[in-house]
């Protein structure tokens, strides 16, 4: 028996598209998952979805303003149409921000929200009703982040909107369970990517390599191993409301 054999699965990935989204999507699609790659880049999807069949694995990209009812209710349908399941839901949106807190506008609060958080409880509403009325149970898995707790200087938004994702995460972790539908998350540690090059100050890394007992940041490809942990009810069928650290050790760092 392989306990991380995803084949006959269908994992929608919100956000597969980004540089994280999409080595996880890989990760699943190389252990039998039907991947759907969602995004609103149709180019960045479609590169995605190459690098899935590449290692073997099938996968379509679906394009769609995670943010949006209409948008991912739509994806919903098609995935559907394409495969006829949703077993597996990972939310990997991500926007950041280093404004300084007393020059944070309202404007740009929501919109950091509207993406890190409202996204994943659309998501989770939209994908997770249908989890849960399927009966073939299933898993979400929402990536959060280590500045959701405690909360990284410079970010202030950013780490609210990841401390909510944990919130959510073990609230619908119990609300789910009966329907044998599994919500945990993951919390990567520092992997540079798109959206935290720009606030990467050679000052900023420093910090950060002190703080990171392995001293170096994390490859995309290390994640891979934790989603499909995640992803398959063989592996981690009692693992439910877990915030899983794939952080080099940052979170057990003090002095």
């Amino acid at each position: 028996m392989n306990l991380f054999d995803l084949t006959g699965k269908t994992a929608v990935i919100i956000g597969g598209n980004s540089t994280l989204g999409g080595s996880m999507a890989v990760g699943l699609g190389g252990h039998g998952a039907d991947v759907a790659v969602v995004g609103r880049n149709e180019e960045k999807s479609e590169a995605v979805v190459k690098q899935i069949e590449a290692v073997g694995g099938k996968a379509k990209a679906f394009k769609a303003d995670t943010t949006s009812e209409a948008d991912l209710r739509r994806v919903l349908a098609e995935v559907l149409e394409w495969t006829g399941r949703v077993d597996v839901l990972m939310n990997c949106p991500g926007k950041n921000s280093s404004t300084p807190f007393f020059e944070l506008t309202m404007e740009e609060w929501d919109s950091i929200m509207e993406v890190n958080l409202k996204g994943v409880v659309l998501a989770c509403q939209i994908f997770g009703k249908h989890m849960v009325e399927s009966g073939n149970g299933g898993s979400i898995i929402n990536i959060s982040s280590v500045s959701s707790d405690p909360p990284l200087s410079k970010v202030f938004t950013y780490s609210a909107s990841k401390a909510g994702v944990n919130s959510v995460t073990k609230f619908l972790a119990r609300e789910f369970a009966p329907a044998r539908v599994r919500v945990n998350a993951i919390i990567p540690g520092f992997f540079p990517a798109e959206q935290n090059r720009k606030i990467l100050s050679p000052e900023r890394v420093e910090s950060i390599m002190k703080h990171t007992p392995m001293n170096r940041f994390g490859e995309a490809s290390e994640l891979q191993g934790a989603a499909v942990f995640l992803a398959s009810e063989r592996a981690s069928g009692f693992v439910t409301g877990a915030l899983i650290r794939v952080d080099g050790g940052f979170g057990a760092m003090t002095i």
